[in-house]
């Protein structure tokens, strides 16, 4: 990677929120372990009762919960990046929001509607969510002095 200038210091508060992305990163490692793991046939409509469909559930959960959590912070600290500002225009935001709050404050049941209504009503939820984690690494590896595909 080479090493490039960033119009944005790199602050305390940015190395803080940097691991934010680093732990919701690790999440999302693990839920596509697990579903690289499993195998169209594991998936039926007890999948949710299974090991894989609980991890499944897990750590989608706590991926999307954190990442939340790593907007929450980009948007207190007023960063500005015109990709990564773009995809949180998207209502998928407050969906997410209001999911991070269900995994992260009990909910009596199990399929809640903090839950529900991000899968109900969410647009393209897995590609938007992952776009973004594109973006936020992007924006990351720039900030810390690289550049992407440039050794």
């Amino acid at each position: 990677m080479q090493k490039v200038v960033s119009k944005t210091e790199l602050t305390p508060e940015i190395i803080t929120l940097h691991r934010y992305f680093i732990w919701a990163d690790r999440m999302k490692v693990h839920f596509d372990e697990i579903l690289k793991a499993t195998k169209p046939n594991d998936v039926s409509d007890d999948f949710h009762k299974k090991k894989e469909g609980i991890d499944t559930f897990l750590y989608m959960s706590l991926w999307y919960g954190m990442f939340y959590v790593l907007i929450e912070g980009w948007r207190k600290l007023r960063l500005t990046d015109e990709k990564i500002d773009n995809l949180l225009k998207s209502k998928n935001v407050d969906l997410l929001k209001r999911y991070r709050n269900g995994v992260f404050h009990f909910q009596k049941e199990y399929y809640d509607e903090h839950f529900m209504k991000l899968m109900a009503e969410g647009q393209d939820i897995a590609n938007w969510i992952r776009n973004l984690r594109d973006e936020f690494s992007r924006w990351f590896l720039n900030i810390h002095g690289y550049e992407k595909g440039k050794e």
